[in-house]
């Protein structure tokens, strides 16, 4: 199903990089990805910041929330920013619980205990889930024998990395999945879960996956096949659709825009003579 995909998503990779990316500075591009991925992976999991709120957030800091927010909505985007940062910055680090949990403590820093201040069972930042887990409509498995399946899922992601036989987005897909399912920690896996799999993605040289949380009903039932057809075929071809329709479109903004601007000051030229 998703293999036709590929060579498409291969050739905007290239035209994205060449129209796209390689004209922005290193940081600035950084930023603008940060944002984006920030506001819609967070939005994914009910946060009611906007891309606009965001970025707001980003510039000024707890000194301008914007008004009908919360401090905890606004801590958590906050704490996506740091766990973003500290992946970009590791970039060159393999795939190990260290950096999972680690990702996760800076992810909930100033939220997981304040969500969880009610419960029987104590949570703390980069600590595993000490009870079995429930998300939606779903009842997820032991936890502790799902959790012992995470190094091995991190060990198995790492050698397909390693291996490069395997396609980046494949990889990262099939990660997302089984990870979810995993489902190791007690808040935060939606998020971790993405931010590990755009780890994986830019490890590779690929650009950033931003699932717009306008699709999060197909991301849902996406993830949900797994557990529906056993099989994680809908998931992959989600993943590379998704990132296709982001290319496509950020490189007809980019043409469009400057033919567009352009054309408009060829006409206000003209008419003054």
């Amino acid at each position: 199903m998703y293999e036709e995909l590929i060579p498409r998503y291969d050739s905007l990779v290239a035209e994205y990089k060449e129209i796209v990316a390689d004209g922005f500075s290193k940081s600035d591009f950084m930023e603008y990805n940060e944002i984006l991925f920030s506001a819609h992976s967070c939005a994914i999991e009910g946060n009611s910041f906007s891309v606009d709120e965001t970025r707001t957030l980003k510039e000024k800091g707890l000194g301008m929330i914007p008004h009908g927010k919360t401090l905890f909505e606004a801590f958590e985007i906050l704490d996506h920013f740091q766990a973003y940062e500290y992946l970009l910055n590791n970039l060159d680090k393999p795939l190990t619980e260290k950096l999972l949990k680690e990702t996760h403590r800076l992810l909930t820093e100033h939220t997981l205990e304040y969500k969880t201040r009610n419960d029987e069972v104590p949570s703390k930042p980069g600590e595993y889930t000490t009870v079995d887990m429930c998300a939606g409509d779903t009842i997820f498995g032991e936890h502790e024998k799902l959790i012992r399946q995470v190094p091995r899922l991190l060990e198995s992601t790492q050698s397909a990395i390693d291996s490069g036989e395997v396609h980046p987005m494949v990889i990262a897909a099939k990660f997302h999945g089984f990870y979810e399912y995993l489902h190791p920690f007690r808040d935060g896996n939606g998020r971790l879960g993405r931010l590990m799999s755009n780890f994986i993605l830019l490890k590779m040289g690929q650009p950033l996956l931003i699932i717009p949380n306008s699709h999060r009903e197909e991301y849902i039932a996406a993830l949900k096949y797994i557990k529906k057809e056993r099989t994680d075929e809908f998931l992959i071809d989600f993943f590379f659709k998704t990132s296709i329709n982001r290319l496509q479109h950020e490189i007809s903004e980019k043409k469009n825009l400057t033919d567009n601007f352009i054309d408009g000051f060829r006409f206000v030229s003209e008419s003054k003579k």
